[in-house]
């Protein structure tokens, strides 16, 4: 740190609230070593800015949201910035570029969770988190940085991108293959800036147009003459994959007849492209709203007493009167706007044990759990998962009536189980259900004939009782689980999840995170990344002042959220 920056820095900073990029140099030192991001940059050539110093100006980008040109302007200027990132006063700062190109080497070499990895690393290090303790995990939607297109709208915007990049990259060769007047007619605007036709016959109509015109381009691109290098353009394999996706060819007689596929003979939506600008973003569904995007899933620290405290840190005894340490972001998962939550359950605990930031306790909403994952999640990480569980589907569990799967006493070791009537099974048979194991166990027919509270407990007019089991380990963590949803003090402790929902409403009120800024999910996730050092450093700055809950750098809107973090 130059001398003179310092004594600078502080003086103008005496005055009014504590920078937050001084306080994280103050409290953390060099955070981002340049050794940690070496493998991304070359020995050889002109030197460049310090890697290091890069990833510190995006993580404030971050918290601050302001574009590249504005973030290379407030290192040039602002004098916090210097202080933080330990320059001379006249040092004249980087062009704005050099933060995309920087983005674009994490991304390239695999290092878009180095900033967290370093940060918690750092945190660890100062007994601020640690494996143990609770944490809790939540998800929420993002949408793409591009338009939502629908069917007809994605093959028209399709085509359009393949033949700019086509007269961009071979403009004579274009001309030759395809009737430009004609096309440029149709394929010059975008496809947002005109209005499709209102008739149902004209956009079916317009769609086959599109149809036939693509595999003329794809037949001309894929002709033995034609260049092999333009079958390669990124436009064109979108184009191909678009094609296949949404159109298919039959003969009638000697013609090739160009047919749009049907709704059901589309695709999974896991791999069908959404739009030609983006071809990692999907359709997503969650609670009744669609979008076109990805999904994130927010891993946060929670202990809220000392006594979590200490048992998570190895700092001694911690004092009744000592605030515990901000809830801390401890992982970041991004996928497609298709994966469930479920499928991330697992994933998830093995990120956090490659940080070893194993909790004792995960909070989790009813998205994540099933049978299989508490028990597994168990016994490979040790992790209890603190979720609700689906409650039985049963008829006579729905109504609340009459005897449900509960009211039975199973014996695994006889393989039997017993009625409420004290009649057993005659029949216990393992099978497969919708692909997953079971045990199928009925009661003799002639055994419930005659019971007089048939109507309690089947609505079969001839068969006696069936159930459904799942393997033992399974049905009865599935079983514990659901009696202990219905405690009220289970009720209580399942409140702490909550908090991660204020958690997401900061994240998108301060950093953006609802948008994605950049295409592709590698680059969302990299963004997501930043932004959760960011929403880290914000709650840290807070903690360190002596206001865990001040959002003085945030709106209103945030400051409620970040008390509902809490």
């Amino acid at each position: 740190m130059p001398e003179l920056t310092a004594q600078v820095a502080r003086a103008v900073a005496a005055r009014g609230p504590y920078p937050l990029a001084m306080r994280v140099r103050d409290e953390l030192g060099e955070l981002f070593a340049d050794a940690e991001f070496a493998e991304a940059f070359g020995t050889r050539g002109r030197p460049g800015w310090s890697p290091g110093q890069l990833a510190l100006v995006t993580v404030l980008q971050f918290a601050e949201n302001p574009t590249d040109r504005a973030a290379a302007h407030r290192v040039r200027y602002g004098m916090d910035l210097k202080y933080a990132l330990g320059l001379e006063l006249d040092d004249p700062g980087f062009d704005a570029s050099v933060l995309s190109e920087f983005r674009a080497r994490l991304v390239e070499h695999g290092l878009e969770e180095k900033g967290l990895d370093l940060l918690l690393t750092a945190l660890k290090d100062r007994c601020l988190v640690k494996a143990g303790g609770k944490q809790r995990t939540d998800s929420t939607r993002v949408l793409a940085a591009v338009r939502d297109l629908n069917r007809l709208e994605l093959a028209g915007e399709t085509l359009r991108a393949a033949l700019e990049a086509l007269a961009c990259a071979a403009p004579d060769w274009l001309a030759k293959a395809v009737p430009v007047r004609e096309w440029a007619e149709r394929y010059d605007p975008r496809i947002h800036s005109w209005h499709p036709p209102a008739s149902e016959a004209k956009r079916a109509e317009m769609a086959l147009v599109y149809g036939r015109d693509g595999f003329t381009l794809l037949e001309a691109v894929h002709a033995p003459h034609a260049p092999a290098w333009l079958r390669e353009l990124s436009a064109l394999q979108v184009l191909r994959t678009v094609w296949l996706q949404n159109y298919h060819r039959t003969m009638t007689g000697t013609a090739v007849e160009v047919k749009r596929r049907e709704s059901g003979d589309l695709p999974p939506g896991r791999l069908r492209l959404a739009s030609p600008y983006d071809t990692d973003a999907r359709y997503g569904l969650k609670q009744g709203s669609w979008w076109t995007g990805y999904k994130i899933h927010i891993s946060e620290s929670c202990d809220d007493t000392a006594d979590d405290l200490e048992r998570v840190t190895d700092c001694g005894t911690v004092p009744a009167d000592v605030e515990p340490p901000p809830r801390i972001i401890t992982n970041i998962a991004t996928t497609d706007a298709t994966v469930t939550d479920a499928e991330m359950t697992e994933p998830i605990h093995h990120m956090l044990a490659a940080r070893d930031l194993l909790p004792a306790e995960h909070y989790l909403d009813s998205g994540y759990p099933s049978a299989e994952l508490i028990v597994g999640v168990k016994k490979t990480f040790g992790v209890a998962l603190i979720t609700p569980v689906l409650l039985n589907s049963s008829p006579q569990a729905r109504a609340g009536a009459g005897f449900d799967r509960t009211a039975f006493t199973i014996d695994w070791n006889k393989r039997q189980a017993t009625c409420p009537r004290g009649n057993t099974s005659t029949w216990w048979s393992p099978a497969t259900q919708r692909g997953t194991k079971a045990i199928v166990v009925k009661l003799d027919k002639a055994t419930c004939g005659p019971c007089p509270v048939r109507d309690q407990c089947t609505r079969s007019k001839t068969g006696g009782r069936t159930l459904s089991l799942q393997p033992r380990a399974l049905q009865e963590a599935l079983d514990d689980a659901r009696a202990q949803q219905s405690n009220e003090q289970w009720r209580a402790k399942y409140g702490t999840r909550a908090g991660v929902e204020g958690t997401i409403h900061q994240a998108v009120a301060v950093t953006g995170m609802r948008r994605a800024r950049y295409r592709g999910l590698p680059k969302t996730h990299l963004e997501h990344v930043f932004s959760a050092v960011a929403l880290n450093l914000i709650r840290l700055d807070a903690w360190w002042n002596g206001h865990p809950l001040d959002c003085s750098r945030t709106s209103h809107l945030a400051r409620l959220d970040l008390a509902l973090a809490a």
